[in-house]
């Protein structure tokens, strides 16, 4: 079974504000589910994207 996080704990694990986090979903960012009025995410959904979002070395050394 899926680990499902609230919305307070995913912004403390990004470091964000939540109010950021409700901004991604709006704009489909990141995607959630709603159970019961309140959002809650799959910790591995999340920690998939986080790894989509890496970048190499290469890509963050300026002027190479």
């Amino acid at each position: 079974m899926a680990k499902l996080i609230d919305i307070d704990e995913l912004a403390d694990y990004l470091r964000l504000r939540k109010q950021t986090i409700y901004n991604w979903l709006h704009v489909g960012k990141i995607s959630g589910i709603k159970v019961g009025g309140v959002w809650r995410f799959d910790r591995k959904e999340i920690e998939s994207w986080l790894k989509t979002k890496k970048r190499s070395s290469k890509e963050t050394k300026v002027g190479v």
